[in-house]
């Protein structure tokens, strides 16, 4: 029993070492690429730098994002007192949530995640409606985008079916659209329309965009969809 508990740790220590270089390179891409670069081992220490980087009197929009809010960051600045538009907000009709979307366009600090990130340093989206995607290029004067290691593929090609095969479907799930990935799990393009498809929207951004402030956070752990 003992021998079996020394190997068991030794593979982890090979899973954290690879895992590492993943993060690395991916960083020195995004870096290469025009965009602020930080590192978090996990999602404590995300949140902490997340709380230190944005301030207390900001205005923060918050995209559609579950990473976001397995960090904790969404409740963490509600309770600081920072005004907060997040169209997640119980209660809020289809008129409010419009509202809310439109509004991270203006906001001082913008947080989204996002779907894929590339190893030559390509950030990779799809969006139903195109607000997270929107809000990330151009508008607000701050823009934080959180990923999880998961998310790290080897290129263009990869991001487009980890979109189309892991994220679609997760996410169609969890808002209950009856798509054909929503309802099998599976990518199925051609049967695949409005208004229940949820890439209607797919963004690469090949370099941070010239006149928004973006800061790319990795986080040494799996997160979200």
């Amino acid at each position: 029993m003992q021998e079996y508990h020394l190997t068991a740790i030794s593979h982890l220590e090979e899973h954290h070492w690879y895992n590492e270089r993943l993060v690395a390179t991916a960083l020195d891409a995004l870096k290469k690429n025009g965009f602020d670069v930080v590192y978090a081992p996990n999602r404590e220490d995300a949140l902490k730098i997340l709380l230190s980087s944005i301030p207390a009197n900001a205005r923060v929009g918050v995209g559609g994002s579950v990473t976001l809010r397995e960090v904790g960051i969404v409740e963490a600045l509600k309770n600081r007192g920072n005004v907060v538009a997040d169209h997640w907000t119980q209660g809020a009709t289809l008129e409010d949530k419009l509202a809310i979307r439109r509004s991270h366009l203006s906001s001082d600090v913008f947080l989204s995640s996002a779907n894929a990130v590339t190893l030559d340093g390509k950030l990779v989206n799809a969006d139903g409606t195109g607000n997270r995607v929107a809000a990330m290029i151009f508008g607000p004067r701050k823009v934080i985008i959180v990923i999880g290691l998961n998310k790290i593929v080897k290129n263009l090609e990869e991001a487009l079916q980890r979109i189309r095969n892991v994220a679609a479907p997760l996410n169609s799930k969890r808002l209950g659209l009856h798509s054909p990935c929503g309802e099998t799990g599976k990518c199925d393009e051609e049967d695949c329309d409005p208004p229940d498809r949820s890439c209607n929207v797919i963004t690469i951004l090949e370099r941070r965009p010239d006149k928004t402030d973006t800061t790319v956070m990795l986080v040494g752990e799996s997160l979200g969809f």
